[in-house]
This record gives C-alpha cells, sequence and structure tokens, in this order.
C-alpha cells in the first residue's frame, strides 16, 4: 500500500524561536547604530520582532536591511507528516522552570523563585516592565550574559550578596545602573557572575542587590 503524499510546508507558515527573535532584534539594534534605522523606525520594528510568530512576519522586519536573513535558520525538511494529534509534553513533577527570554510589551514580566538562567538570556521591555529575581535561580558554570534593554520601560535584576554583577549598558535619557545595595557584597573566586549589556532608553536597566527572598516574604 503506498503512502500518501505529504503536502509541502510553507517555509512561511513555520513557527519562529525566540533565537529567530534575538537574532533579527540584534540586527535592528546593529542597523540603527550604524545609522539604517532611526529611534522611532528602532522602537516599533523591535515590537514587531518580539511579537512574530512565523518567519512570514520577520521576513518584512529586515526585508530592507543587508545582513540577516530569518529565513536562513529554516530547518533542512520543510516536509513531514502531520499526525492526528501530536505528543503531549509533561514538565516532570519538581522540576524546576528554565528560561531564556523574558518580555514585557504594555506589561509585566517576573521571574521569581527557583528557576534556570543559561547562559545567555534576553530581557526587553516597551511600555512595561521585566523583573528577574535570580536569588533563587541557579547558574550555569561561567559567567551568564543578559542583554538587558528598555524603552519607556524598565528592566529590574535582583541578585543576592555573593553575585558578581558587570554592567556594560548605556543609559539614552534613562538609567543603566547598580543601585544602593542593601546587603553587602560577599564576592569572591567562587561566585557567580552575570554580565549586563544593552540600552535604557527613556527608561531604567538596574541591578538591585538584596537579602535572601525569605526574609522578604512577610513585609
Amino acid at each position: 500500500m503506498m503512502a500518501e503524499p505529504v503536502d509541502p510546508v510553507d517555509p512561511g507558515s513555520l513557527r519562529v524561536s525566540d533565537a529567530d527573535r534575538h537574532r533579527v532584534a540584534e540586527a535592528l539594534r546593529e542597523a540603527a547604530g550604524e545609522g539604517r534605522l532611526d529611534i522611532d523606525e528602532l522602537e516599533e520594528r523591535l515590537e514587531l520582532a518580539y511579537a512574530a510568530k512565523t518567519y512570514a512576519d520577520l521576513v518584512p522586519i529586515t526585508l530592507d536591511l543587508p545582513g540577516v536573513r530569518p529565513t536562513e535558520q529554516l530547518p533542512e525538511h520543510l516536509t513531514a507528516p502531520r499526525p492526528d494529534r501530536a505528543p503531549s509534553r509533561r514538565t516532570p513533577a519538581g522540576a524546576r522552570s528554565s528560561y531564556d527570554t523574558s518580555v514585557g510589551i504594555m506589561g509585566e514580566c517576573k521571574r521569581v523563585g527557583e528557576w534556570d538562567i543559561g547562559e545567555h538570556h534576553h530581557a526587553f521591555s516597551m511600555m512595561g516592565s521585566v523583573v528577574l529575581d535570580l536569588r533563587e535561580a541557579r547558574f550555569p558554570a561561567g559567567e551568564v550574559q543578559i542583554d538587558a534593554s528598555a524603552i519607556m520601560g524598565s528592566v529590574e535584576v535582583i541578585v543576592d550578596e555573593t553575585t558578581d554583577v558587570r554592567l556594560d549598558g548605556v543609559g539614552i535619557m534613562g538609567s543603566y545602573q547598580e543601585g544602593r545595595a542593601r546587603v553587602a557584597p560577599e564576592i569572591d573566586s567562587a561566585s557567580p557572575r552575570i554580565r549586563l549589556r544593552g540600552i535604557a532608553l527613556m527608561g531604567s536597566v538596574e541591578v538591585k542587590r538584596r537579602g535572601p527572598r525569605k526574609r522578604l516574604l512577610g513585609r
């Protein structure tokens, strides 16, 4: 019995990944730095990039820019059987959540409690807020890089006394800084290290050093 032919998949209808969105966003920031986009265009296109669902949504954003093309990362096989029912995916009981992206566009995104942060995390807010509480987070070996940018919004990164923080960001009519510590830093060679880079455009990216979260629960 011959198998039924599989209909080809339209590449534009395929879902994009967070990595695809970040690659386009980085290309937009580079284009703005080169003078190809003004601030208003950058703001508008970044919002579209982070809201994109398919490759068809991403392509128009960079069509007039040299360099990155969203479809470069398309899977090699664009045809595949379509099962009547996709297998379910469940998170094992007690498993920690893992995130590589935190976005707040006219809203709030919070990462609090026990969670895994990878070697590279992207945080972006536009007229909204992002809170990354790293006091109970699990860090990978080596340095963690956080691309943290805010446009008329805020990104707040909360760390404990043992976390080594390096800031490479810049504030443009905004602030990119580490605030006044509530606890004295205790940094040594075993301390986890995070490096923040990005821009704060009419907004703020701030690191706050606080004590263990459990001390604050009743406040």
